[in-house]
């Protein structure tokens, strides 16, 4: 069976591919993509595959972008760090999903339902509009729980300058300060105001109001200089600029 992996955080593919070898499932992979502008690319060029692992949120948009700038017609399975609450219109509409991080028996399920399933492969325009909805609708969270000492405290999230992933541990800073945050770097994001708050690479996401300056920077990118930096540098990486700057523009 050919199968497509659209993925962008490369250790989440790996773990995919180490776990589908675990599973009575036998493949070929094709390639692994990592952006909606590259999977529109392969799509146009390339034979459909049988099955394609689908990430939501890829390094230069969502992926559901990709189904309105060309045909898709294999069946997918999404990957997915959304709270239950993002992900409803997915059982609403049976589509199938895996929540991050993936669990072997979950990823049997789907194999499983993929290879009884006789449905039709492509995604309704009526379905894709209620799942963008679905993802894209700002959630209003309001404080975050982190860690101080041995306990917990609450911080404000109008107060959250930047968080960053270091060694498989979330840090967020707020009024200068850096606490732990217990959170997947996605799963902080996918909770907290897009419109306030922008990914700009695997592992940073930043506060608009806390950017000061940007600046070209080689290869294409963009480095910002924001409040209370610490020890980061923070770079847009060169698939997400252009959609920055029009994020920087609202």
């Amino acid at each position: 069976m050919n199968i497509l992996i659209i993925e962008d955080e490369p250790r989440a593919a790996s773990q995919l591919q180490n776990m589908l070898k675990t599973c009575n499932f036998q493949y070929n992979l094709l390639d692994i993509i990592d952006t909606v502008e590259d999977a529109v690319q392969w799509f146009q060029k390339h034979p459909s595959p049988q099955l394609v692992f689908m990430d939501i949120q890829l390094a230069d948009g969502l992926s559901f972008e990709i189904f309105q700038k060309t045909d898709v017609e294999a069946p997918i399975i999404f990957t997915t760090a959304f709270d239950q609450y993002a992900i409803q219109a997915f059982k609403v509409n049976s589509i199938d999903y895996l929540l991050k991080p993936v669990q072997k028996e979950e990823l049997d399920t789907a194999l499983e339902k993929f290879s009884r399933s006789n449905k039709s492969s492509t995604l309704d325009p009526i379905i894709l509009k209620q799942l963008l909805h679905s993802v894209q609708t700002p959630n209003k969270r309001a404080g975050l729980l982190v860690k101080e000492g041995n306990g917990f405290i609450q911080i404000k999230i109008e107060d959250l300058s930047y968080a960053y992933s270091e060694d498989s541990i979330t840090f967020g800073v707020s009024n200068g300060k850096r606490y732990i945050i217990d959170e997947t770097i996605d799963q902080l994001y996918n909770s907290l105001d897009q419109q306030l708050f922008y990914k700009i690479n695997r592992g940073q996401i930043i506060a608009k109001n806390s950017i000061q300056k940007i600046d070209a920077y080689f290869n294409h990118r963009l480095k910002l200089s924001v409040i209370n930096p610490r020890d980061q540098e923070f770079i847009v990486s060169r698939p997400k600029t252009s959609d920055f700057k029009g994020w920087m523009n609202r």
